[in-house]
């Protein structure tokens, strides 16, 4: 399994959104820069996560995005999911039940049961306020003690 770049850049784009989360709509221009995403290649994610119910978003001379709840109300898989569709790391593993005629007698099925299982449950369990948390600590913006 391989994350594709709209993969990674909507996690880029969320936690950008996080990061500089004031109530205000942030515009696509902003996020564009501080990421180096081209717009156009913004407003193909954008849409996916707005449909996802991820965002929120306003038109006009203020208008933009913003995040549709708190960061650790997102789960790292779900956003994914969002924009990549199923993480199963085979074809067989995307239909629940397995349709897989194979699959009452498959050897390897176990296998990619317990791989397709790790995947979920790591990107689960990861949130968006855990990713922020780790760039807030990266830039030296985390103070605790």
């Amino acid at each position: 399994m391989k994350i594709s770049t709209k993969g990674r850049y909507a996690l880029r784009v969320m936690v950008d959104l996080a990061i500089h989360d004031t109530g205000e709509f942030i515009p696509l221009k902003r996020v564009s820069g501080r990421q180096e995403i081209t717009i156009k290649y913004l407003e193909q994610i954008i849409p996916s996560l707005s449909r996802a119910g991820f965002l929120k978003s306003s038109r006009g001379k203020e208008g933009g995005y913003r995040l549709s709840r708190r960061a650790a109300d997102y789960k790292v898989g779900d956003i994914l999911r969002a924009v990549e569709g199923n993480m199963s790391p085979v074809a067989c593993m995307d239909d629940d039940p397995n349709r897989c005629p194979r699959s009452g007698w498959c050897p390897t099925l176990p296998l990619w049961q317990g791989l397709n299982k790790v995947i979920n449950d790591y990107l689960d369990g990861v949130t968006l306020e855990n990713l922020v948390d780790q760039r807030r600590s990266m830039d030296g913006l985390d103070y605790s003690i």
